[in-house]
């Protein structure tokens, strides 16, 4: 009713969403003019501007739990975000390593250069920072005990949805939350995630069929058309939020843990190729290439083990008299 009544302009919806409702919280501690510049750079992440597409879900959170504590460090000395220097940045990812580091300085590139593009600051002071060559970890095969215990600890329908589709299919989180009920055929045995179509196989079947029986009966009225739906989205039309996933923290295998692990265990079945892996799963070549030179670094240590485990050949023989094999003295 409410959309029909926005449709006919009757009705302005005007909630704050619970994405707005994060950011006022994260933006509180910080200085006036740097929050509304940070503010306005993270719903344009979220949203969309003129010149830019909105970013997938989790990419305005994740953005700025990477810049906002050195925005709180700065709010202490600085009023602007014009006033933050290049030196500045240096020392706040000096003590930065690894993906740390990358995600911070990706994500300050990302606040400066918008910062720039709209003349919120006049220098970009993020510009010549290298990041260098990105080392992958070379990830190793979840074993069945792992798996067994996120699977136990899976209690809900939607949690044995988040577990299913990342241990079967490789989905993310976010295309999982991002899932609508026309994407999941269950006569056709068919699933579409992220645009890419899936066959369904028994045991995903069986996880979805018990979400929708559940969700049929909690909420069944709803005009959310998203598969997962809360008690808070099943009132409007928004996605589950990224804290409505499956918390399996604690454990080695975590939904995003799982995810990789289904496309490294199909790189090792398949011999590398990451052309089938692209195809399996509709992700990047790139991407498709590491996991398949990932599947190769795990299988290669190997090689001289093997060869050590070889069996001992037995001494040369001869054939003597009568047929009977006689050992070479000289073996």
């Amino acid at each position: 009713m409410l959309e029909i009544l926005c449709t006919m302009e009757l009705v302005v919806d005007n909630r704050p969403t619970t994405f707005d409702a994060w950011l006022d919280a994260k933006l509180t501690s910080l200085a006036p003019a740097i929050a509304r510049g940070t503010g306005r750079w993270a719903r344009t992440l979220h949203d969309g501007g003129p010149r830019s597409r909105p970013r997938t879900p989790t990419t305005a959170a994740t953005y700025l739990r990477r810049v906002r504590p050195a925005l709180v460090d700065w709010s202490t000395r600085y009023d602007h975000l014009r006033e933050v220097t290049h030196d500045d940045v240096l020392a706040r990812i000096s003590g930065l390593r690894g993906e740390a580091r990358r995600g911070t300085v990706t994500a300050l590139r990302s606040l400066f250069k918008w910062a720039r593009r709209n003349s919120v600051i006049f220098r970009n002071p993020a510009t010549g920072i290298r990041l260098g060559k990105r080392d992958y970890p070379v990830w190793q095969p979840l074993v069945p005990t792992e798996i067994a215990a996120a699977v136990a600890a899976a209690t809900t329908p939607h949690a044995r949805v988040f577990v299913a589709l990342a241990a079967i299919h490789a989905a993310r989180p976010g295309q999982i939350r991002a899932l609508q009920l026309d994407d999941v055929d269950l006569a056709g045995r068919h699933l579409r995630i992220a645009g890419h179509e899936r066959p369904l196989d028994d045991l995903t079947h069986h996880v979805l069929h018990e979400w929708l029986a559940y969700q049929a009966h909690r909420w069944p009225n709803t005009a959310n058309s998203h598969l997962l739906l809360s008690r808070e989205t099943a009132l409007g039309h928004d996605p589950v939020s990224h804290t409505f996933v499956v918390n399996l923290r604690g454990l080695p295998a975590t939904v995003e843990r799982m995810r990789i692990d289904r496309q490294l265990e199909e790189a090792l079945a398949v011999g590398f190729d990451p052309l089938h892996l692209a195809a399996v799963f509709g992700i990047a070549e790139t991407t498709a290439v590491r996991y398949a030179t990932n599947a190769r670094q795990l299988l290669v240590p190997l090689t001289p083990r093997l060869r050590l485990r070889r069996q001992p050949q037995p001494p040369h023989e001869t054939l003597g008299a009568a047929g009977t094999r006689v050992p070479d003295a000289n073996a």
